[in-house]
């Protein structure tokens, strides 16, 4: 005869098992700026499992503890979503146009770069409250990233021609270093020795040593050159080519693209798995996230998300 309390037992143990593996690995979250949403993408199995309101515009995007803080561009602050709820929280009002959203590498500070008034907005992620801006030299700042050390912030300016490089003890800019005409994704070795550029109009990658504040190198990227996303073992960094629909991987050994990989047509900003074997790349005129299998170079599947998909993050 079987044994009904031994059948309840082994039932609960496999929901038991389920529930942990099911919930082992990372989510992506992709914001939707002419849906007005966040998609949530469940990296085990690839596949969008909700869908977060999240303001007018939503642009860039980071974690910090349980907390998704979301640009939205035309109402100038940051929507903010409770990750375990699924639903946006209050807001935290910011300058005109907030665009590039990153988390400090301890979690304490969200960097937002902000259009119109040329600064860096910080907000403190205890209190939830704008804590102090930064102003910078470059016109019209897009992303503002901070070193894997927390030491620095980088800022690219659309306008600038030039990446202002932020020293966070001081609270003010230290260096402003020439790059090509509209810098957009800055991506670190996770040392922070060096500091990958890609510049969109000139079709271009830059690499910064970011100890000493001077340029390395730069060479040629695809057109249009947009996203940049860090290997988190340091070996290659990808960038995204808006006007190819493709993403390029870079050796960091010497600076040389390896491969060419097609995805959706617009790529824009990307995120790469903590284990560094899949990068998603938000794909803005095709509505969709490519997945990248970074083992093999090779796109393994497009996801459906909402409508001008702006970028990625990983959590």
């Amino acid at each position: 005869m079987i044994n009904r309390s031994h059948l309840l037992g082994l039932a609960a143990a496999g929901l038991l098992f389920w529930s942990v593996s099911s919930s082992a690995a990372p989510f992506a979250y992709v914001p939707n700026e002419g849906s007005g949403t966040v998609s949530v993408i469940d990296t085990a199995i690839d596949q969008v499992v909700a869908d977060i309101p999240a303001g007018k515009k939503p642009r860039g995007l980071a974690v910090s503890g349980d907390w998704l803080y979301v640009s939205d561009q035309p109402n100038n602050r940051l929507q903010m979503i409770d990750l375990k709820k699924r639903q946006s929280g209050t807001t935290i009002a910011l300058g005109e146009s907030p665009e590039g959203v990153y988390a400090s590498p301890d979690g304490r500070w969200i960097a937002a770069a902000i259009e119109e008034s040329n600064d860096v907005a910080i907000v403190d992620t205890d209190t939830q409250q704008l804590a102090f801006t930064i102003k910078v030299r470059g016109r019209n700042p897009e992303h503002a990233v901070f070193s894997p050390d927390g030491k620095k912030l980088f800022v690219s300016a659309e306008e600038g021609e030039a990446v202002d490089i932020i020293d966070l003890a001081t609270r003010g800019q230290v260096a402003q270093i020439p790059v090509g005409a509209r810098p957009r994704g800055i991506g670190f070795l996770p040392n922070s020795s060096r500091a990958y550029v890609a510049t969109e109009n000139s079709d271009e990658v830059y690499v910064i040593d970011a100890v000493d504040n001077k340029l390395i190198t730069h060479f040629k990227a695809g057109r249009r050159a947009n996203g940049v996303t860090v290997h988190p073992d340091g070996s290659k960094v990808y960038i995204s080519n808006g006007a190819e629909a493709s993403v390029s991987v870079i050796d960091t050994a010497d600076n040389k693209i390896v491969a060419t990989i097609a995805v959706g047509q617009r790529p824009w900003n990307m995120a790469i798995t903590p284990d560094g074997k899949k990068l998603y790349v938000a794909n803005g005129r095709s509505n969709s996230v490519s997945v990248i299998d970074t083992v093999r170079n090779l796109k393994v599947r497009d996801i459906s998300v909402g409508k001008l998909p702006w970028g990625v993050v990983i959590n």
